[in-house]
């Protein structure tokens, strides 16, 4: 005869876990707002084309975060 265990246990919440639980949280958050940051969209676009396609912009692969932020940052 096979006997089932239906006992359900559950690890105990270690104080590291709640101490950095915001942290997180607040890492999270940033990350999100880097993401859909529309300047990002960007210049993850820039950077998706050849260096061909960025010559007839004018630009070069080292100039495209100067390109997009360069209003913003004054760089």
């Amino acid at each position: 005869m096979a006997l089932t265990d239906t006992t359900h246990t559950t690890a105990p919440i270690s104080l590291g876990k709640i101490f950095a639980a915001p942290f997180h949280a607040i890492g999270r958050f940033f990350v999100a707002i880097m993401e859909n940051n529309s300047r990002i969209k960007r210049v993850d676009a820039l950077n998706a084309m050849s260096d061909e396609q960025l010559a007839e912009r004018g630009l070069r692969r080292e100039d495209i975060v100067r390109h997009v932020f360069g209003d913003y940052m004054h760089i």
